[in-house]
């Protein structure tokens, strides 16, 4: 499975479980660009897919992972089934296999209220993220 896919998927997860704004892959002022992220409950839902074990560990190397001070309140890595082991996710963070149906490994089960979220959110650079969306927006109304 691409990439592309993996995301287009996170993307349909973080819908599923009543994610009221999702962005993708959205480069923007905050430095983070996560695959898919989304928002319910006024609580931010972040989700990586990993297409290689390789990709996964180089990624638990960037700053704002080491420091725990990153976008998401809940955080979830998404792969193939056994591409990531449970045993291998860092404390707080959620697994979650594709697949028919797409499976929460490691995490909160169920799409309803998960408690409080293992992680502060950065808000300054989630506040980045979406004031970037939404000037896109504003550039593609006012333009007509």
């Amino acid at each position: 499975m691409s990439h592309n896919e993996l995301v287009l998927r996170a993307k349909r997860w973080l819908k599923a479980i009543g994610c009221r704004v999702v962005i993708s892959e959205m480069a923007s002022e905050a430095g983070e660009t996560p695959d898919a992220i989304g928002w319910r409950y006024g609580e931010s839902i972040l989700v990586e897919c990993k297409t290689s074990r390789k990709d996964f560990f180089f990624d638990m190397k960037k700053v704002w992972r080491r420091n725990g001070y990153g976008m998401g309140g809940w955080r979830f890595y998404m792969c193939e089934p056994d591409l990531i082991m449970p045993e291998d996710v860092p404390v707080g963070w959620g697994l979650i296999y594709t697949g028919r149906p797409i499976k929460i490994v490691v995490g909160p089960k169920g799409n309803c209220s998960w408690g409080r979220p293992p992680f502060k959110s950065n808000l300054r650079r989630e506040n980045l993220l979406l004031i970037s969306a939404l000037s896109r927006i504003n550039k593609k109304n006012n333009a007509s």
